[in-house]
């Protein structure tokens, strides 16, 4: 079985809606830790020996963050800046996270089709995450497309607890291993893989 890491960051966590309601139990899903990077860190004075030694004991690692101003929030950045060390995680024996699985998994207010050339946005989602996905190349992992709730600002209960649903049910699927990396890194959305899947099984 996998371990799977959340590193989870986001600055008003008690003000949101939706990411409450995505992490709501997921503790309970065997093989799962949260990592809440603003409730561990406030004064942003990340402990780099414990983060590390997390990151050993997982598999798979999850970005988890709302998407504000294209971006992830400033801590998330800080934890990267100053954990996936040269040596340790990158570069000239640094193959610590060699092989480890690693996607993002983000909440949106733009809807997904204002997030494409010659829309609203411009750019895919994707594109504005190209950064992480060059990371995870740069310390050898496994990257995977991302797992995104759109239209924050518009969902209903009942499709915030479809999102939900969708996010555990994903989680269960990490943790349980023998993923079919090729296929799914040919779909956009982590979720769109596992709806495909689903409907197929």
């Amino acid at each position: 079985m996998n371990k799977v890491l959340i590193l989870f960051a986001h600055p008003r966590f008690e003000k949101s809606r939706n990411n409450r309601a995505l992490l709501a139990g997921v503790e309970k899903v065997e093989g799962v830790t949260i990592n809440d990077l603003y409730e561990q860190y406030p004064d942003f004075h990340v402990d780099v020996d414990r983060e590390k030694s997390l990151l050993t004991e997982h598999d798979v690692l999850v970005w988890h963050f709302p998407f504000y101003m294209y971006g992830a929030p400033a801590l998330l950045k800080q934890w990267m800046d100053v954990v996936l060390e040269y040596g340790w995680a990158r570069g000239s024996g640094g193959d610590a996270l060699a092989g480890k699985i690693v996607f993002a998994a983000v909440t949106v207010g733009g809807a997904r089709d204002s997030y494409a050339s010659g829309r609203h946005h411009q750019h895919t989602l994707r594109e504005f995450l190209l950064p992480f996905a060059q990371t995870a190349a740069l310390c050898g992992m496994i990257h995977l497309p991302p797992f995104a709730v759109h239209g924050t600002y518009r969902l209903t209960d009942r499709q915030l607890d479809a999102h939900v649903s969708s996010y555990h049910r994903l989680l269960k699927r990490m943790t349980a291993g023998g993923l079919p990396f090729e296929s799914i890194r040919s779909y956009d959305y982590l979720n769109d893989w596992l709806q495909n899947e689903e409907e197929h099984s």
